[in-house]
């Protein structure tokens, strides 16, 4: 191995166990968006799944379906890119100083 190479190589181990690590703890937080002035709530968990849908019962009309159908819509998307956002912050972290200065890939090097 040519000197420097062990110390790269101990740096992706080191890189893959916290991007690991991340996945975890992403997978353990949930984002909660609203939408329509708080009578549609969703949570989705931090690797991008939906985990619940709360309606308020005052949106629970059959004459109004599509614009519930709509607002479940905008709230899941809302929250959604929230998550996105936070692993994507969180992947900066880990991977940050990984790419020699000039390359921008997303999520590295932030």
């Amino acid at each position: 191995m040519k000197p420097g190479m062990g110390d790269m190589m101990r740096q992706v181990q080191k890189m893959q166990n916290d991007m690991q690590k991340m996945q975890d703890e992403l997978a353990n937080k949930t984002i909660t968006e609203e939408a329509g002035g708080g009578v549609i709530k969703v949570t989705v968990n931090g690797m991008k799944e939906l985990v619940s849908v709360e309606l308020d019962a005052s949106v629970v009309n059959a004459d109004e379906k599509e614009i519930l159908e709509d607002l479940i819509v905008a709230a899941v998307n809302k929250a959604l890119d929230t998550a996105k956002k936070i692993e994507e912050d969180e992947m900066g972290k880990i991977t940050k100083g990984m790419l020699p200065p000039g390359m921008n890939i997303p999520g590295f090097g932030r």
